[in-house]
């Protein structure tokens, strides 16, 4: 058996089946089959074992290599503790002239080696503060969301209105699908809002039509406008202002989260000071994985990153179907772009590696209680009861993968409470 060495994972071993066990298999199979061969001159399971064995021969070979040769690899395996990471291929499997079975087998382990401490470590980080202008600032988004909108009476649109419109855009050479909306709203002279919409419609009053050219820009979000020319004809329905509400104990009661305006900003400032620790908590996790891995040098198992790599292109794909894209019809080197994900794949692959063994040392678990609240929170976010979820999980053979992912964060925390953690003032 060859071991791993400082650049590979790879383990191979060469086995050998007696041939006394070969040879047992062999007259069971043959057995079998002389039960049920048809053979010209025999009745039915008449027919002598020896023929069986010289006209089947391939087919029994194929039978006892099936057999025989999973068991023998598993007992090779567990005797000399080596647990692979994905299916070992069989190799090269030789018939011996005095009847024993020779056949090699190649797969990847986890690597061996000494983890380095782990339990002193220490970082720096920078601070993180929440200002009054940070609460102010959400504070107004939260005016802009309840913002309502006034109807104008009186005079034309002008840039800062929201003019509702009726319109159809027919694109240009008649190929493609018309536009058509009857209550579209169109905020006139906004950055976001395409020039000729904003040139046409200014000075428009309610009631008026207008026609005009559209040509949309070739990195415009919507792909199916993209680049593309549209010939609208428009209706001004209505013109309108969007009103801020007043700052004060009345927008605060109809926010549904305090009674009065300083009760609110308090209420804010505490929602904001938790997101600022859970990000600091992350950068500090970052931190430790990233001390970690310059402490520990190992190889890795390239199945593992190729893995990572499809897992992350995946998530790429899936991304795109839920923003209603056809990842058929996108102009993506996928080849590339999953190439391009190695290293952050390796890095991952790596961190995985170190936290558990960590967990292994520090003998850190995920309890069924643990397991049942992650079961419970994803069911909760699909909509579907824990035992469905349960269900699909094991289906999809990632019920394992959730359990093992619930360890490496169960150990990141307890690393996180074990580090030492500066805040340092920032450079510059």
């Amino acid at each position: 058996m060859t071991e791993t060495t400082e650049t590979t994972c790879w383990k191979e071993v060469e086995l050998e089946i007696p041939a006394d066990k070969v040879q047992a298999e062999i007259e069971k199979i043959a057995k079998d089959l002389a039960r049920v061969a048809r053979i010209p001159g025999f009745r039915p399971g008449k027919a002598p074992v020896t023929l069986i064995r010289r006209r089947f021969s391939q087919d029994i070979k194929n039978e006892v290599v099936q057999s025989l040769v999973p068991e023998r690899l598993e007992q090779a395996l567990g005797e000399a503790k080596l647990v692979p990471v994905t299916r070992p291929r069989i190799e090269k499997v030789d018939f011996d002239p005095d009847g024993a079975v020779k056949f090699k087998a190649r797969f990847e382990v986890l690597p061996e080696f000494e983890l380095a401490d782990y339990k002193d470590l220490e970082i720096e980080l920078e601070p993180a503060e929440v200002t009054d202008a940070d609460v102010d600032g959400a504070i107004e988004e939260m005016r802009e969301h309840a913002a309502a909108f006034i109807p104008v009476e009186g005079r034309p649109i002008q840039d800062g209105d929201y003019a509702v419109l009726k319109m159809t855009g027919t694109p240009e050479g008649g190929s493609g699908e018309p536009i058509r909306m009857d209550n579209a709203l169109c905020h006139v002279g906004s950055e976001e809002t395409v020039a000729a919409f904003t040139e046409n419609l200014r000075g428009a009053n309610p009631g008026e039509h207008r026609r005009f050219e559209v040509q949309y820009p070739a990195d415009y979000p919507d792909r199916k406008l993209a680049g593309k020319a549209f010939q609208f004809a428009t209706e001004v329905i209505a013109v309108k202002e969007r009103k801020l509400p007043e700052l004060n104990d009345d927008f605060a009661k109809e926010t549904g989260e305090a009674e009065t305006l300083e009760e609110l900003k308090k209420k804010i400032r505490e929602r904001l000071e938790a997101a600022r620790d859970e990000r600091q908590k992350n950068r500090a996790q970052d931190k430790i994985i990233d001390l970690l891995l310059g402490r520990n040098s190992f190889p890795i198992p390239e199945t593992l990153v190729e893995r990572q790599m499809d897992g992350r292109l995946e998530r790429a794909v899936r991304r795109l179907i839920a923003q209603g894209v056809d990842p058929r019809a996108v102009n993506v080197d996928w080849v590339a772009l999953r190439q391009q994900q190695r290293e952050r794949a390796e890095g991952d692959v790596r961190a995985e590696i170190l936290l558990d063994r960590i967990a292994d040392a520090e003998k850190i678990e995920v309890s069924e209680e643990e397991l049942e609240r992650e079961l419970q929170a994803l069911a909760e976010r699909s909509g579907e009861n824990v035992a469905a979820v349960r269900a699909r999980l094991t289906r999809e053979g990632a019920a394992d993968t959730m359990k093992s992912k619930l360890r490496s964060e169960k150990t990141l925390d307890w690393l996180y409470q074990q580090a030492r953690i500066r805040t340092t003032p920032k450079q510059g």
